[in-house]
């Protein structure tokens, strides 16, 4: 599907102000289940919104919070150097769990009430971004998360004081997960890597699991790490996913224009 890009919402959260937040979707009228896509500790920058726009192309109303707003001026994306990677990380663990939360709560909140939002949920995210779609997914309201390369989720070091609680919390997950890693990613390590798998099965999580040869970040189509191969195949995994597999969107789709006696294509 073709989609749109150009709109942003403004959501409010309590104690901390507005969350830019901006908004990709299929360009054609009609209601689609939610996206909440997390990005990395970059914020909103040009791969974030192209994966975005593939998510959306496949049927979703995709919404992209910016992580950090309430140090960064609406609108600002860091740079992939190494002045970007410091100030990310510092922002990283200065922001405190409970902002982290109370910013899925709100975003959540206002996708499900957007005009073009079916009502049903799911997170993704990348990085630092993974990590908070798995604290998404907590959220009762959220179906299915996906969890690309999340960060600090082994180590529980997340948020101010680097003490987050998500490995201790996995009993609370009703959501389906996937999980998707990088065998080369010194982020997230092996050991690491079965910390996480070894809780979701001791929480009787239903999940997905991949890892692949690639090293952190390979979804971000700038920069050496890229791997596009690796990328089709991550948005199939995405897509086979239940929550996300196209024919139920597209059966909802028709329906709503149907109701509405709005064309497909004008």
């Amino acid at each position: 599907m073709i989609v749109r890009t150009d709109e942003t919402l403004d959501v409010a959260v309590p104690g901390s102000g507005p969350m830019r937040t901006h908004l990709v979707r299929p360009a054609v009228a009609g209601r689609f289940p939610g996206v909440l896509l997390f990005s990395e500790i970059y914020q909103v920058t040009a791969p974030i919104r192209r994966l975005a726009s593939v998510v959306a192309g496949h049927g979703y109303l995709v919404a992209i919070p910016e992580v950090y707003h309430e140090y960064e001026p609406a609108g600002v994306a860091l740079a992939y150097d190494q002045s970007g990677t410091d100030r990310g990380n510092a922002l990283k663990y200065t922001k405190t769990i409970a902002a982290y939360d109370a910013d899925a709560r709100a975003a959540l909140a206002a996708l499900a009430e957007h005009p073009d939002c079916t009502g049903r949920l799911a997170a993704m995210g990348v990085c630092l971004g993974g990590h908070l779609a798995f604290r998404a997914a907590l959220n009762s309201s959220v179906s299915a998360a996906a969890c690309f390369y999340p960060t600090d989720i082994h180590s529980g070091t997340l948020g101010a004081g680097k003490c987050d609680d998500s490995l201790a919390r996995m009993g609370d997950l009703k959501a389906e997960t996937l999980f998707v890693f990088g065998r080369q990613d010194p982020h997230v390590p092996f050991a690491g890597r079965e910390t996480i798998r070894a809780r979701l099965e001791e929480a009787g999580a239903r999940y997905e699991w991949h890892e692949v040869n690639a090293a952190h970040a390979f979804l971000r189509d700038e920069g050496p790490r890229y791997d596009p191969a690796l990328f089709v195949q991550a948005i199939g995994w995405v897509k086979a996913a239940r929550y996300f597999q196209i024919e139920e969107k597209l059966d909802a789709m028709l329906d709503y224009n149907r109701a509405k006696q709005i064309p497909l294509v004008q």
